[in-house]
């Protein structure tokens, strides 16, 4: 099979045309030849938007679902996307993912919440692995991944790959004294494949938002922890074959 991370830059709270781009970004990944293309972090929205999460956040039933199945069914491929939730006055970062035919098959709200997410989101409730036609897809979002024991238990509970939807951001103080860096984040995630003989594909996004920048390096990475197809900075589509 072929795995898709795309990596890309979105409007804050332009849902309309976020939606638009990642339409046209699934499509250059099936002309790729993608059987599966994973999209960042909240991708449909933007990530700085707790001022506006009445009006931004949907339902499972809401217009960027019944949308982004529609992407999923004309480009004829496995579609998993960012973006956020409203359930009974709640909200979530969540992870959406479609088959080939548009039927969702798995909605995976964040287990892991940072900084100040807890403020603006409820955590979801646990791991979620999903039977597709590829395998068994693991589920995770972005600060997910930092947690080694989270990602073994979705092996355990019988995941083939894991995926993860991103936005991994910097600021200059945590680039020049942390030295956070893309570069790092695409290392954790070789690390996450390696420590559990696992596919790991993580796509991170691309921009600047609320005076912080994304980091990029999205990539797949491989059982032996290799990167067998990663991006740098910059919107671009990283693609690898796999046998699971």
């Amino acid at each position: 099979m072929r795995i898709a991370v795309v990596q890309m830059d979105c409007l804050l709270g332009e849902v309309t045309a976020n939606l638009e781009k990642i339409d046209r970004l699934a499509g250059a990944a099936a002309g790729l030849g993608a059987d599966l293309a994973v999209f960042p972090e909240c991708a449909t929205t933007g990530y700085f938007i707790a001022d506006r999460l009445p009006t931004l956040a949907e339902p499972p039933d809401g217009a960027s679902m019944a949308r982004l199945a529609a992407t999923a069914r004309h480009h004829r491929l496995h579609l998993a996307v960012g973006l956020v939730l409203g359930e009974g006055g709640r909200y979530y970062d969540a992870q959406a993912l479609f088959s080939p035919a548009g039927e969702p098959l798995g909605l995976y709200r964040k287990a892991h919440l940072f900084a100040a997410e807890r403020q603006w989101y409820t955590a979801g409730d646990g791991p979620l692995v999903v039977p597709t036609a590829l395998g068994r897809v693991g589920m995770t979002i972005c600060y997910d991944l930092i947690f080694p024991d989270y990602v073994r238990r979705l092996v355990e509970l019988g995941a083939d790959l894991i995926i993860n939807s991103t936005d991994w951001i910097a600021d200059e103080y945590q680039r020049s004294v942390w030295g956070w860096s893309g570069k790092t984040t695409q290392g954790l995630a070789a690390t996450r494949a390696l420590e559990n003989v696992t596919f790991v594909a993580m796509a991170n996004r691309v921009g600047r938002e609320g005076g912080f920048t994304s980091l990029g390096w999205s990539c797949v990475a491989s059982p032996s922890g290799h990167v067998l197809a990663g991006l740098e900075e910059g919107e671009g589509i990283a693609i690898a074959t796999v046998t699971l």
